[in-house]
């Protein structure tokens, strides 16, 4: 089924031939001509050709990107236009309209919060996308967060400042008759995927008949795509999360 050398190994599944390079965390690059995917695996594979071929098949048969079957359009809160030009990109390539909804109240202070909404906006009307621009409102932001301050980042705090974004986001969602929506918080290899998605089950939860498109929105290339995009349109690109206690972390 395959041989070793050199910390690789050569296997071949269903007559087509894939390059395995693994490290020491079992990690899995499988490249396929000019494509490559990620996936991991729990087991030593040199010793199982079984469980080695069955382990590829399913990290393959997964797709990237998992859409909801009726979906048409979406809600996306973005959180700037860096994190969102890739999504929007390939959300537009797959017939699937966004709505961009940029509510941001963590942002700090108020002229980086200016900035980052410009350059949304910008972005969004140079696709002919509607632009919906949240209430910028600090003080109420810094309420909801009261007690969390002092917690580290991808601590208590953000996923409680998570939830109140999406919140919002859902309540739009259902103010606009739109079923699902998604954040580009989850494009960030600097948050939590886990107090992403939490957040947005809260949030569909608060809002009845809206639907939390939980995604991964670095996969597919996209997290690739976004950097090659923050050229392309020449983007302001921060250098912090966006509230005072993140530059304080920084």
């Amino acid at each position: 089924m395959f041989r070793q050398f050199d910390g690789s190994c050569q296997i071949q599944i269903h007559h087509v031939k894939f390059l395995v390079v693994i490290d020491c965390l079992t990690k899995i690059q499988i490249i396929i001509g000019t494509n490559v995917f990620f996936g991991k695996i729990n087991t030593q594979i040199e010793k199982n050709d079984y469980l080695c071929s069955r382990k590829f098949i399913e990290v393959m048969k997964k797709p990237a990107i998992i859409v909801p079957e009726d979906i048409k359009e979406v809600l996306l809160h973005a959180c700037c236009a860096p994190c969102s030009s890739a999504i929007v990109e390939w959300l537009v390539q797959h017939d699937i309209r966004p709505t961009i909804f940029y509510y941001n109240p963590n942002i700090w202070p108020r002229e980086e919060y200016e900035i980052r909404k410009s350059e949304s906006k910008r972005h969004a009307e140079s696709l002919g996308l509607t632009w919906i621009d949240g209430d910028y409102n600090h003080e109420q932001w810094r309420e909801g967060v009261c007690g969390l301050e002092n917690e580290p980042e991808r601590g208590r705090r953000c996923e409680q400042c998570f939830t109140l974004r999406l919140i919002e986001a859902a309540k739009k969602a259902k103010e606009l008759g739109i079923r699902y929506f998604t954040t580009t918080l989850a494009s960030s290899r600097w948050k939590s995927l886990e107090q992403i998605e939490r957040a947005g089950h809260l949030a569909e939860e608060a809002v009845p008949d809206t639907v939390f498109w939980a995604q991964n929105w670095r996969k597919g290339g996209l997290y690739e795509r976004r950097n090659q995009l923050l050229k392309e349109f020449d983007f302001y690109n921060q250098q912090y999360c966006g509230c005072e206690f993140s530059v304080r972390n920084k």
